[in-house]
C-alpha cells in the first residue's frame, strides 16, 4: 500500500461543533474490504410475481446460487503508528460498526480516540447486519428479532428494568449516569435486526478477518466477546489481546491453557447486580480470572465503579466519559508491551 499522507479534520465522525477535537488525523491509509461468505444453493421455490412502485409486477425467481454471509470491514491506517499491532473492533448484538464510530450525542467514538493514539483500526459489520448484508431466508434458520424502543435502555442499564417510557420526560435513568441520555434515540436509531442462530458463521467471518489483517489486538462488546474466545482459540498465534466490554468468557481449563499467552481483561461499568443477565455473566468471568490463572494465563476483570469511575452502562465506548476509559485501556495495553513505545 502506499503512503499516503492524507489529512482530515475529526475523521469518522460529526463536526468539532459537536464535541470533537478540531486536531487534523493525519492518516496513511484507509479503505473497506468484505471478507468470507460462502455458496448456498436455492431449488423447488415458486417464482412469484413481486409488485412494483408503479402497480406493475416483476418477475422474482429465488432460486439459484447465493454468496452469503460474508462480512464488511473498514480501516483507518494513522501516519504515526503507535500500536504494535492493529486494533481489530467488534460489536455486540443488534448493532453494527457504528458502536465505535460517533456516539449518540455527537461526540468522537473509539474508532477515533484509538486512531488518535496511534493504532491502526479496523471497524467491521458482523455478518448479516448493516454493510454486511441479509441472506434469503430460508439460509438462516429462525427469524430476525427486532429491538423495542426501550429494549436497550432497560436491558443495558441506563435505567432500572421497567423505567423506561415513551415519553422523554418520563423516563427515569440510574443516578448520574454517563450515557447520554438526551440522545437515547440515536442509539435506538443504530439498532438492526439480528438472528439468534448465526454465531457460527460471524465467527468463520470474524476468523477471515483476522488471516487478512494478521496479528492484531481484539476489541469487542458484549456478543462478540463470546465469539473472541473462539477466535483466539481458532488463531492463537494472531491474536495478541482481548479487550472485551462487558462480553461472555466462555471456556474451560483447557482452553484457558491454550490461550495462556493472550492478555484478556473484561470491563464493567455500573449496576451490573441489578441485571440478572448482567450479574450472572460477571460471576462467569470470574471464574474464568480464577481458571486462567490456574493453568498461568491471564484474565483481568476491571471494575470501572472502584476506579472512580461511576454511572457507566453497558454501553461504555460511547458514554460522557469514554475517553477516559480509552485511556485506561491503552494504559492496559501499554503495561501489556502491546505499543511501539511500550515501557
Amino acid at each position: 500500500m502506499k503512503h499516503l499522507a492524507i489529512f482530515v479534520v475529526a475523521a469518522l465522525a460529526a463536526a468539532p461543533a459537536l464535541g470533537q477535537s478540531d486536531e487534523l488525523i493525519a492518516l496513511r491509509g484507509m479503505g473497506s474490504f468484505h471478507v468470507g461468505g460462502r455458496v448456498a444453493d436455492v431449488s423447488g421455490r415458486p417464482i412469484r410475481e413481486a409488485p412494483l412502485p408503479d402497480g406493475k409486477t416483476q418477475k422474482v425467481d429465488p432460486n439459484g446460487s447465493f454468496l452469503i454471509e460474508q462480512m464488511y470491514v473498514q480501516y483507518f491506517l494513522p501516519a504515526k503508528k503507535h500500536g504494535k499491532y492493529p486494533m481489530v473492533m467488534w460489536h455486540g448484538g443488534g448493532l453494527t460498526g457504528v458502536t465505535y464510530e460517533t456516539t449518540p450525542d455527537g461526540r468522537e467514538g473509539w474508532a477515533n480516540l484509538f486512531l488518535r493514539k496511534g493504532w491502526d483500526v479496523y471497524v467491521s459489520d458482523a455478518v448479516e447486519r448493516g454493510r454486511s448484508g441479509f441472506a434469503e431466508p430460508e439460509l438462516f434458520k429462525g427469524e430476525p428479532v427486532f429491538a423495542t424502543l426501550g429494549f436497550a435502555w432497560d436491558s443495558y442499564r441506563i435505567g432500572a428494568p421497567g423505567s423506561f417510557q415513551s415519553a422523554k420526560g418520563k423516563r427515569v435513568a440510574y443516578p448520574g449516569t454517563q450515557f447520554p441520555v438526551d440522545d437515547y434515540e440515536n442509539l435506538v436509531r443504530q439498532l438492526v435486526p439480528r438472528w439468534l442462530t448465526t454465531d457460527d458463521a460471524i465467527l468463520r467471518a470474524y476468523v477471515a478477518e483476522i488471516d487478512r489483517v494478521g496479528p492484531c489486538v481484539l476489541v469487542v462488546h458484549s456478543q462478540s466477546g463470546t465469539i473472541a474466545y473462539r477466535a483466539a482459540l481458532a488463531r492463537p498465534d494472531k491474536v495478541k489481546a482481548i479487550v472485551d466490554v462487558e462480553g461472555t468468557l466462555r471456556g474451560d481449563a483447557s482452553t484457558a491453557a491454550a490461550l495462556k499467552h493472550i492478555p484478556i481483561i473484561v470491563i464493567y461499568g455500573d449496576n451490573v447486580e441489578k441485571s440478572e443477565f448482567f450479574a450472572t455473566q460477571h460471576a462467569t468471568n470470574l471464574k474464568m480470572v480464577d481458571t486462567a490463572r490456574s493453568v498461568g494465563g491471564s484474565v483481568e476483570i476491571l471494575e470501572l465503579p472502584a476506579m472512580g469511575l461511576k454511572g457507566n452502562s453497558h454501553f461504555l465506548m460511547m458514554e460522557k466519559n469514554n475517553a477516559q476509559i480509552a485511556d485506561i485501556i491503552e494504559q492496559w495495553l501499554v503495561k501489556k508491551e502491546l505499543t511501539n513505545n511500550s515501557q
